[in-house]
């Protein structure tokens, strides 16, 4: 009576293995076409762009790209801060703070582009000193909010932080 035992364990056996020897397989055809939908190094490498911002005056920006977008760098003076600082939340389309847009209050770091249509705004014109997007007529202030025009939103703060006193690190 022992025989139809063994029988029915090294039929069990068998089953398992060709089980487990189909899993692997099925993962290893799977695997490669999982692993292509990843984005390769070069995209790896514009996650993040370190900026030197030593030698920016104050009142002066500069425009960097990252992830293929503009990257306003504003170095304000104490003048466009207090200015940034008493406006009003009544006023704004888009309610913000300027001390929610901004780490140090001396830099601001933002999205170069419109939020009506993408355009890229001037910086220094329109009604409030700040950003000007003449495709459109959008005036930004200079925290960058939407003061007037057809933008719905205030223009993108992207996740920054600063190394050191002289440089920023973008994404």
């Amino acid at each position: 009576m022992d025989k139809p035992d063994k029988k029915t364990n090294r039929r069990d056996f068998l089953f398992t293995a060709s089980y487990t020897v189909g899993a692997v397989g099925l993962g290893a055809t799977i695997w490669p076409l999982i692993a292509q939908m990843n984005p390769d190094r070069s995209v790896k490498a514009l996650a993040t762009t370190e900026v030197d911002i030593s030698q920016i005056e104050p009142g002066k920006s500069i425009t960097v790209l990252w992830r293929g977008k503009p990257v306003f760098i504003k170095r304000r003076t104490q003048s466009e801060i207090s200015d940034a600082e008493s406006v009003s939340l009544n006023e704004l389309k888009h309610p913000e703070k300027d001390q929610d847009r901004v780490k140090k209050s001396e830099w601001l770091v933002m999205l170069g582009v419109c939020t009506h249509l993408g355009c890229v705004p001037l910086a220094d014109k329109g009604e409030y000193n700040g950003w000007f997007c003449p495709c459109h007529g959008s005036h930004y202030d200079t925290s960058g909010r939407i003061r007037k025009g057809p933008a719905p939103v205030n223009m993108e703060i992207p996740k920054y932080e600063f190394v050191d006193s002289n440089t920023i690190k973008i994404g």
